[in-house]
């Protein structure tokens, strides 16, 4: 298992202040540019009622340096045309709307189709995003890509640098993560922010599993459908700062639980066995449908995800009731629910539209985020914790302020 969790801001929410909360041991970090040496920065500050001078704590071995910072100030999202409904399915796979909604919490999901892409949804979610935030273009330093189902095999980031119009050619690359994708994006861009100066940081989480999913299997056709969702992360001063901590993790010995691996096919079509070397040339290739073991992916998602987002809110000096809103990858409403409940989170504070798109994985949480932001759910200054969980496996959270 490897693991890697953090404190990214350097300042504690001022919307917290205002709520004058008495915190022990808050904890600050960021990063510091010593030549071309990047150092992680830790201090801490305790707080008990009373100010203490700095020269009355222990000295840090590091300097205490204030870092730049990053906030999420544009969100967008796209989803296909084609609505699939459960009775849909029903026409194709033994099972009904009862039967799916009751288990999943699902109702319809909407599907790649005909001459839509995940190129082009993935391109005006980021539009959609790049218009909220007020960023042009080519003001963007960075696109990361978070997909699993890319369109190209070495990457479809620089197609949407490309869709965008950006001009000045900024680094744009894929990172595969499946469900928690997004998270490690957002990660990603932080650091970048933190450690890179970059300014402007679009994270997409666009995936297209309709396209892995075998349509006689009706223990996994039902879950999954198609969109994209985008955020916009600025750099900002240290006191703005809107990515309070994070907490990231894996597990290999997970894959056998869910995976889409690759399978050898048949032989290159004209091409006989070359008798010196076995087994070449190589069979064709293909990645398999999503396999999953659905109770075992249950059980690991009600264990680990609250044990994930308990300790970042730690890591923050925040406990759950500290927070506006709960925001977990859409993958099914028991898992949600389990989850919430464990933690203490009310169903009023919990944001899910998982009826309405099913599982979209790198996608769900952005594009949940863009429906409750426009909608006037989610507004400036509300702290989110959110988490992403899936294939690899892979699970993670993060800590947030909007706007």
């Amino acid at each position: 298992m490897a693991h890697a969790s953090g404190l990214v801001s350097p300042s504690f929410p001022s919307s917290l202040r205002r709520r004058n909360l008495s915190l022990l041991g808050v904890s600050r970090s960021g990063f510091s540019q010593f030549g071309r040496i990047h150092h992680r920065v830790l201090c801490c500050l305790a707080v008990e009622g009373q100010n203490k001078n700095v020269s009355d704590l222990s000295p840090s071995p590091m300097p205490r340096l204030v870092t730049q910072g990053c906030k999420l100030i544009g969100c967008g999202s796209a989803v296909p045309d084609l609505l699939v409904s459960n009775d849909d399915l029903a026409n194709i796979v033994n099972t009904s709307d009862e039967w799916i909604s009751v288990r999943t919490g699902i109702r319809n999901r909407r599907i790649l189709s005909g001459k839509d892409s995940l190129t082009g949804l993935a391109a005006a979610a980021a539009k959609n995003a790049l218009q909220m935030a007020k960023v042009e273009p080519d003001d963007v330093d960075l696109v990361l890509m978070c997909t699993s189902t890319p369109e190209d095999l070495f990457g479809s980031a620089p197609q949407i640098q490309r869709a965008l119009g950006c001009t000045r050619n900024p680094l744009a690359y894929d990172i595969t993560a499946a469900c928690s994708g997004f998270i490690l994006g957002l990660v990603s861009a932080a650091c970048h922010i933190r450690g890179g100066g970059f300014k402007n940081v679009l994270v997409i989480g666009a995936d297209s599993l309709s396209r892995h999913v075998d349509w006689t299997d009706r223990s996994t056709c039902i879950l999954f459908g198609d969109a994209a969702g985008a955020v916009v992360v600025q750099a900002c001063d240290g006191n703005e700062d809107g990515l309070f901590s994070f907490d990231l993790h894996s597990d290999g010995d997970g894959q056998r639980h869910l995976n889409a691996s690759i399978k050898e096919g048949e032989p290159h079509d004209g091409l006989g066995s070359n008798g010196s070397v076995v087994g070449f040339p190589p069979r064709r290739a293909a990645y398999s449908f999503i396999e999953m073991n659905g109770k075992e992916v249950f059980r690991f998602a009600v264990r680990c995800v609250p044990q994930s987002i308990e300790s970042a809110l730690e890591k923050a000096s925040l406990t759950s009731s500290n927070i506006d809103w709960l925001l977990l990858h859409q993958a099914n409403q028991r898992i949600i629910d389990a989850v919430a409940t464990r933690l203490d989170v009310p169903p009023e504070r919990v944001i899910s539209n998982l009826a309405n798109y099913g599982n979209t994985s790198a996608a769900s949480i952005p594009l949940a985020l863009d429906e409750a932001v426009r909608s006037g759910k989610v507004q400036s200054g509300h702290i989110i914790a959110a988490a992403g969980f899936g294939a690899g496996v892979t699970w993670g959270s993060a800590i947030m302020r909007w706007g």
